[in-house]
């Protein structure tokens, strides 16, 4: 099943170390399965707030995800970001190419009617 690293990245402050960032972080992902579906592209709000930038990470499957994040290549150059940029990051599981949510529904309309 895929997982995806999701990052809501702000408030970043151009700097080098920011650009080095860049440049060595897919180098540190390839080798675990890991390809951009989403780099700082524009992206439109609907509902809420999400300013700043996001990027999506897809990975073959959480635990090569996680292996990633937990990476000595990975942590290496987590400061690089992590010093100029203020963000939230997660680690999620993706659903199944046939994915059907009526079990879903089914189990949350239970619970609603036994209230």
């Amino acid at each position: 099943m895929p997982a995806y690293v999701i990052a809501n990245l702000q408030d970043a402050t151009p700097h080098p170390e920011i650009a080095e960032y860049i440049e060595r972080l897919p180098g540190t992902f390839k080798p675990h399965g890991g390809r951009y579906l989403v780099h700082a592209t524009d992206h439109e709000v609907k509902e809420g707030n999400w300013s700043g930038s996001v990027v999506m990470i897809g990975f073959p499957g959480l635990t090569e995800a996680q292996t990633w994040w937990n990476s000595p290549a990975y942590r290496e150059i987590a400061p690089l970001r992590s010093r100029h940029i203020k963000g939230d990051i997660i680690l999620i599981d993706g659903v199944p190419e046939n994915y059907d949510p009526s079990a879903l529904a089914k189990a949350i309309r239970d619970a609603a009617s036994t209230d």
